[in-house]
């Protein structure tokens, strides 16, 4: 069965990169759940502001590493400092959850900080944001993507299935072209399902 959406005529199993609107679609009829903080991955958690500043709860689930995907004064203010009672590794993103906003530069760092903590066999990594559901989810499939070899759709039903995730319109077309760049193998003929946008 392909992987990704395609042309069910289409002979081969050749990926392409769906549009936002069925990437939306995908996250729609997923059941994951909305709570303060949500495995996602083996040993990769989401959540949101709340679970961040909760340090006895991050310390109950043996957190290692926090990546905080809305760092700064203006989001959830937390810091190097904020953790410095703990053996917590921290990671600021300077992120807002709008459209317009170019998180790609922080795919990459973040998905390094991510492998970085998985390295270790006990290394847990917990993504926040403020609500744990735009700006962390998207850090986490643009990890998937690049070091778990994942396509963008596989990355989604991943992490969907455990966890309620809405990354912007905006995201998710970084995102696409992401997935593009590394796992795009074009359609099998001249026409798609739905042809590149």
């Amino acid at each position: 069965m392909p992987r990704g959406f395609s042309c069910p005529e289409e002979a081969d199993d050749r990926y392409e990169t769906p549009p936002v609107t069925e990437l939306q679609r995908l996250m729609w009829t997923k059941k994951g759940t909305s709570s303060h903080l949500d495995k996602v991955q083996p040993r990769i958690y989401i959540g949101d502001m709340y679970a961040a500043k909760d340090k006895r709860k991050l310390l109950a689930h043996h957190i290692t590493h926090v990546l905080n995907a809305a760092d700064g004064k203006f989001n959830v203010n937390t810091g190097h400092s904020f953790y410095r009672d703990t053996k917590i590794t921290y990671h600021g993103v300077v992120a807002f959850d709008m459209p317009y906003f170019d998180l790609s530069p922080f795919f990459y760092p973040a998905a390094n900080f991510i492998k970085n903590a998985l390295s270790s066999p006990t290394g847990k990594v917990f993504v926040h944001c403020a609500m744990g559901l735009s700006r962390s989810s998207t850090l986490v499939l643009a990890y998937l993507i690049i070091h778990e070899n994942m396509t963008l759709v596989d990355a989604i039903k991943a992490v969907s299935a455990n966890r309620h995730i809405s990354p912007n319109n905006g995201f998710l077309e970084q995102l696409r072209e992401l997935d593009k760049k590394l796992h795009y193998q074009g359609p099998a003929r001249s026409s798609s399902a739905y042809g590149r946008t």
